[in-house]
């Protein structure tokens, strides 16, 4: 019985499971794209992901447990080189798998298997500069905001004194008309 078990085993040994998830790694970051089936892609997802993750930081460490997952120098300068500048902001889901249908002749339900940020036709913020996101902090920052508070502060209060006058006026005439339609 499998209860609780996890891992998709592919039909295939440990060690032969490795190698093939290995071999496919090593494709997908060479070519960035690959085509395989679902399970695989699904089975590659699991175990890249990690593998960026740690390509993020790039040290001594991190370079030879990735060697020792990939065993390619080659695949490791691509994944912390260019990879990892591109997916260095991104806090996961490093690769993307879209489903292609049934190949033709055995009927297996075949994906395309590819990194997010290396395809300009689904990602549609591609080519674009990334801008830091705006906060409230910051010593610089607020000082600045407190001088703009302030010179906008009487614009706000006067147009604030209007829309009550306003109001006020409007509470007046109602209450009129409700005396005299009472009497």
């Amino acid at each position: 019985m499998r209860h609780g078990d996890k891992v998709n085993n592919l039909g295939r040994t440990a060690s032969h499971r490795r190698a093939l998830l290995a071999n496919l790694a090593i494709a997908l970051i060479e070519h960035k794209r690959i085509t395989t089936t679902l399970a695989k892609a699904k089975a590659l997802r699991v175990y890249l992901e990690p593998l960026v993750t740690k390509a993020k930081d790039n040290t001594t460490h991190q370079r030879r447990i990735v060697f020792s997952y990939l065993q390619n120098k080659e695949a490791v300068k691509e994944i912390f080189g260019p990879i990892a500048e591109k997916i260095g902001d991104r806090p996961g889901g490093y690769v993307r798998v879209i489903k292609l249908g049934f190949r033709r002749g055995d009927g297996a339900e075949t994906a395309m298997i590819e990194f997010v940020d290396f395809n300009e036709t689904y990602n549609p913020n591609a080519g674009k500069v990334k801008t830091a996101k705006k906060t409230r902090r910051g010593s610089a920052k607020k000082a600045a905001g407190v001088v703009e508070e302030v010179v906008e502060a009487p614009v706000v209060a006067d147009e604030a004194a209007e829309v009550a006058d306003a109001s006020a006026e409007m509470a007046a005439e109602t209450t009129e008309n409700n005396e005299e339609q009472q009497a």
